[in-house]
């Protein structure tokens, strides 16, 4: 049962990825800590784990298709993340667990109240 939930989960997650281009962060980690007891490590290093499948190649693909993707802009983004992503993951490993929940719910606090009145 706890594996179709986790199947549960992923789906949630593309249906929401697939929507509005998010999913990992503000599904499948919060989901993971509330209802499978895992750390705020643990969950974000397993969605983390998750962009190595082809699942996001596959929502790019049909973007990419209906002509909503900006390439280059892409590629420098990446290149972008790739830097930022090496040095916040090496830090974050040392911090509490509980102050990186409550950045992380901050964060996804904030990001939703600028998006509304923006």
């Amino acid at each position: 049962m706890t594996l179709i939930r986790y199947v549960l989960i992923g789906i949630i997650a593309g249906l929401v990825s697939g929507f509005f281009g998010v999913g990992g962060g503000i599904i499948i980690v919060p989901l993971l800590v509330m209802f499978f007891g895992f750390g705020q490590h643990m969950a974000q290093g397993t969605m983390i784990a998750t962009f190595v499948l082809p699942t996001f190649l596959l929502a790019a693909w049909k973007y990419y298709q209906a002509g909503n993707m900006n390439i280059p802009v892409a590629v420098l983004v990446s290149l972008g993340m790739v830097v930022g992503s090496m040095i916040s993951a090496s830090h974050v490993q040392s911090m509490p667990p509980h102050l990186l929940k409550v950045l992380f719910g901050t964060l996804m606090v904030v990001m939703g109240v600028k998006l509304i009145f923006w």
